[in-house]
């Protein structure tokens, strides 16, 4: 299509647009364009259905159910606001929980999403073949299924436990710690074992954003004044991986917010002291257990507004990388 005639289109598009005002308009330029590419939009229908089905649609009845008392046995009766006055006014549980959770994701969060992105950027230098194996290496633990028992025995609460035996033969302790017991140890040795498991999809993006890099870019960097790896890597590495510097950090937000079978698997359920509890713990505490499918539906929301705060928040810092 040439220019002229393009606008001519766009001139007759606005010319329309005003004769019938602003909404109709809008209407009839959707349905129009929405005509134009329907073949796109036949082939997205499949998913969108899925979406709105197991995504969407739950999320919004999770909202909706906030605001009632439901058993599931019986039908849900209104009762506003309740549910939430009870989670941050009498609820203690969920406020060690939220404590909990938000330390976590703060420590965990941030630690483990540059942990992943440097020692991609690394591994990405390294041969091909000992990039492979180093890559497999790093994202194994994600994906092993006895993951948590090489902990529990490196933190046995006897003298076999490995650390307790490193200790006790060296002189530093005189009796075996219970780390898997004493809430002063619980969150942080949580923490650790969190980091080791979180070199799981978002390391695997990076590595794969890191190998689709248009090396061109690097080369007219260096004709315009980089000098070193680190202007490289912020002007020039870290603009290029945008997209993926977006999905690994919704990745790992959502990991560190959702935290549940580490401290399930390692402390007990519930941990002593609630020391290891989190907002994942106790929302399956009442929709798994206690079946108060109303109370957790609330408990649902706020990690659910906790998680996309946080999101929108990185969305805003990851735009002034580069700049």
């Amino acid at each position: 299509m040439s220019l002229s005639n393009q606008g001519v289109q766009e001139q007759m598009t606005d010319s329309s647009l005003h004769r019938l005002g602003p909404g109709k308009g809008r209407v009839s330029l959707f349905l129009r364009e929405m005509k134009i590419k329907r073949h796109g939009y036949m082939l997205l229908a499949p998913y969108f259905t899925l979406f709105l089905i197991f995504t969407a649609f739950p999320v919004f009845m999770a909202f909706a159910l906030s605001f009632t008392n439901f058993n599931i046995l019986e039908p849900p009766s209104f009762i506003g606001w309740e549910n939430y006055a009870n989670l941050f006014i009498k609820d203690e549980v969920f406020l060690i929980a939220l404590k909990n959770t938000l330390l976590f994701a703060a420590v965990t969060g941030p630690l483990s999403y540059i942990a992943c992105f440097f020692l991609a950027w690394l591994i990405n230098e390294l041969s091909p073949v000992i990039r492979s194996v180093i890559t497999l290496l790093f994202y194994a633990p994600s994906i092993s299924g006895n993951v948590y028992l090489i902990w529990q025995v490196a933190f046995s609460g006897d003298s076999f436990g490995y650390i307790n035996a490193f200790l006790m033969k060296w002189g530093f302790i005189l009796e075996p710690i219970q780390w898997l017991q004493d809430p002063k140890y619980m969150l942080i040795i949580l923490m650790l074992v969190q980091l080791w498991l979180s070199l799981g999809t978002a390391f695997l993006a990076f590595i794969a954003g890191l190998q689709g890099m248009d090396m061109s870019l690097i080369e007219a960097g260096a004709i315009d004044g980089i000098r070193n790896r680190w202007q490289e890597l912020w002007f020039i590495t870290l603009p290029s991986l945008r997209p993926m510097l977006m999905f690994g950090a919704v990745m790992q937000i959502t990991s560190s917010f959702a935290v549940a079978d580490v401290a399930t698997n390692m402390v007990g359920f519930p941990s002593p002291q609630y020391a290891g509890h989190t907002i994942v713990t106790h929302l399956n505490d009442f929709g798994s257990i206690r079946f108060e499918m109303g109370y957790a539906s609330a408990i649902a929301t706020v990690l659910f507004v906790m998680m996309l705060g946080s999101n929108l928040i990185v969305q805003k810092l990851l735009r002034k990388v580069g700049d």
